[in-house]
């Protein structure tokens, strides 16, 4: 469906909302066009498509995700912009809530739930991170953040700006960058530059044989200090003799950077902590 069509004009709604805006929330509506009806084609929603998005701000997206055909959930902090969209979009179901607290396997029912959000700059990461630990209820990630926080989500082995994040997500999405976004597509414009990344949950969490949560902590450990060698990250975290003995156990040359190492030798690693986490 061409949702191009049938979208109000942002600048039509901002001058409706303009009065009710507050600062407190640092929201920053989308305002472009050009920008939702790309998104809307790369999240492709079907007919009946069960669509989450946290933080609809003026509704430019929700309309958008509507007209595709979608059955859309709101989640939306603000009383006015809750309100505004309750009386511009009434087929929406709209939840009163903090996205970054709220308890969304318990929320959402069944499975196959795909997120097509501007999430808010303050709690992106955290959102992004608590959806991808639930395989069970989404299928794919399709959201808007800084574009720092991207370029961390999607860095590979070996990129300078990977890092924990970079490891927690490639263990559990296919993730890439789909669309860069500049500050005026909002209004009012950010300080920084935004950008869509689109990530398919894998079915499982991709951590290997020990325990999610060894494997998620030893992640952390190894990036403590980005820029020092994966042996003083892991002698920091445990002891020395624990340190030399998993990197020895891992096959992993001790003078690496954390940032190099590929995901299966973070599985080995973590294998080599839990054996003697477990003694």
């Amino acid at each position: 469906m061409d949702t191009g069509n049938c979208m109000s004009h942002p600048s039509a709604l901002l001058k409706e909302l303009e009065s009710r805006a507050k600062k407190r929330f640092g929201q920053h509506f989308l305002a472009s066009p050009g920008i939702v009806r790309q998104i809307i084609t790369v999240a492709q929603l079907e007919a009946g498509s069960r669509v989450l998005e946290i933080g609809p701000g003026l509704g430019v997206l929700t309309e958008a995700l509507l007209g595709s055909g979608a059955a859309v959930t709101a989640v939306e902090l603000d009383r006015d912009m809750a309100d505004f969209i309750r009386s511009r979009l009434p087929s929406v179901r709209l939840i009163e809530a903090d996205g970054a607290q709220l308890d969304l396997a318990g929320t959402l029912e069944g499975s196959g739930w795909r997120c097509v959000s501007n999430l808010p700059y303050n709690a992106g990461t955290r959102m992004i991170t608590n959806m991808l630990q639930q395989p069970g209820t989404f299928e794919r990630l399709v959201v808007m953040v800084q574009k720092e926080v991207a370029d961390r989500l999607v860095a590979p082995a070996g990129d300078r700006k990977r890092g924990s994040l970079s490891v927690f997500t490639e263990a559990r999405a296919a993730a890439r960058i789909r669309i860069k976004v500049p500050p005026g597509a909002f209004h009012p414009p950010p300080k920084v530059r935004s950008a869509v990344v689109d990530l398919k949950l894998l079915p499982q969490a991709n951590t290997g044989p020990a325990p999610i949560a060894v494997f998620d902590q030893l992640v952390r450990n190894s990036f403590v200090q980005p820029r020092k060698t994966i042996r003083n990250n892991l002698v920091s975290a445990y002891t020395r003799d624990v340190a030399d003995a998993v990197l020895d156990e891992a096959k992993i040359n001790p003078t690496d950077r954390p940032a190099v190492l590929v995901l299966e030798q973070f599985h080995s690693l973590a294998i080599a902590v839990s054996a003697r986490l477990s003694k």
